[in-house]
C-alpha cells in the first residue's frame, strides 16, 4: 500500500514538473549566486511555485545540456516580471547584469530587493572585461533598478520569512495588476469586438 502511494506520488510529481517546464515562466529570479542563492532566492521560489507560480531560477529550471544564454534569454523574454536581488557583490557578475539590462530593455516590471547593501553603494566598475557598450547597457540598467521603489533587508537584523512573504505579496499583486491590464487591453482592442 505505501509503495503504491509513494509510485503514484512520484509519478504525480513527475508529471507535475514536466507540466512546469513547459509553461512560460511568469517571474525572473535575478540574483548573485553566491550572495543569495542559498537564503532569499530559493525560498522564494519555492514559495512562488506553491503559490502556483513559475518562477525562473537558474539551478532549478536548467539542466546539463542547456545552453546558458539561449535558457536565460528566453526566461527573461517570457517573464511577466522580473525580481532584482540586489546584495554586496552583485554588480560583479556578467550574468546578474546581462539579466538585469535585459529585463529593463524588454521593459519588464521590476521588483528590487536590496538584502545587505543600500541602492547608493551599487555601482558597475569597468574591470577591463566588458565592452563599452555593455558598460553603458550595465550602467543605464543599474540606475533604472535603483531609482525603482524596493524591499530593503539586513540579514544581521531582519527576519528572512518577512522579507520572502513581503516580496511574495508585491508580486502576487503585480501579476493580478498585469493580468487585469492585459484583460482590459483585450477588451479594447478593435479586434474584440
Amino acid at each position: 500500500m505505501q509503495r503504491s502511494l509513494a509510485m503514484n506520488f512520484q509519478r504525480q510529481t513527475q508529471k507535475m514538473m514536466a507540466k512546469r517546464l513547459k509553461e512560460p515562466c511568469d517571474v525572473f529570479l535575478n540574483h548573485r549566486c553566491m550572495d543569495t542563492k542559498k537564503t532569499v532566492a530559493t525560498l522564494l521560489y519555492d514559495h512562488l511555485l506553491r503559490h502556483g507560480f513559475n518562477p525562473f531560477l537558474d539551478n532549478k529550471n536548467m539542466k546539463p545540456g542547456d545552453k546558458l544564454f539561449d535558457k536565460i534569454n528566453g526566461a527573461v523574454f517570457e517573464c511577466k516580471i522580473g525580481v532584482a536581488v540586489f546584495s554586496p557583490r552583485y554588480c560583479e557578475s556578467y550574468f546578474c547584469l546581462h539579466e538585469l539590462a535585459l529585463l529593463m530593455g524588454c521593459r519588464k516590471k521590476i521588483i528590487p530587493i536590496f538584502c545587505d547593501v543600500k541602492p547608493s553603494q551599487l555601482r558597475v566598475f569597468n574591470n577591463g572585461k566588458w565592452s563599452e557598450e555593455e558598460l553603458r547597457r550595465f550602467r543605464w540598467a543599474l540606475e533604472e533598478a535603483k531609482s525603482t521603489v524596493g524591499l530593503t533587508f539586513n540579514s544581521s537584523k531582519g527576519n528572512l520569512s518577512e522579507i520572502v512573504t513581503s516580496a511574495s505579496e508585491i508580486i502576487i499583486g503585480s501579476m493580478v495588476e498585469l493580468e487585469n491590464e492585459e484583460q482590459m487591453q483585450n477588451y479594447n482592442s478593435p479586434n474584440a469586438l
